[in-house]
């Protein structure tokens, strides 16, 4: 069956792309939260040096709030020598509890898709 039956078009993987960015952003950043407590411009430009995790302030500061929110980060101000205070980012324990899962399911779904795309890899049980 042709890609377009299938409802799929040339140039749809970005999208693809987009979405499962979209899907793992804040699991990326509670992985470097995990690393050291930083402020979300800090982790911005983190995640910006990344291939693929590109993203902006005005994603950020969303998704941050509704981490704090659910409550796997939490904040405090430290002051700065550059400028005003800044608020500072930090993993809670549920923020860890939460990773940790997600890199055992992560790592489970990355091998299921990779045995799939990847010529050579042992495929199962292929129909």
């Amino acid at each position: 069956m042709s890609s377009t039956m299938r409802g799929m078009e040339p140039g749809k993987a970005s999208n693809a792309v987009t979405q499962l960015r979209r899907g793992t952003l804040e699991y990326c950043v509670l992985a470097l939260l995990r690393e050291s407590q930083q402020y979300a411009y800090e982790l911005v430009r983190c995640l910006a040096a990344i291939d693929g995790m590109v993203t902006s302030e005005g994603t950020i500061y969303p998704l941050l709030s509704r981490l704090r929110n659910e409550q796997l980060v939490e904040t405090f101000w430290q002051e700065s020598e550059s400028g005003p205070p800044r608020r500072y980012y930090q993993l809670t324990q549920a923020g860890s509890d939460a990773l940790a899962v997600f890199t055992t399911d992560w790592a489970r779904f990355r091998d299921a898709v990779d045995s799939l795309l990847l010529p050579g890899a042992d495929n199962g049980n292929r129909h």
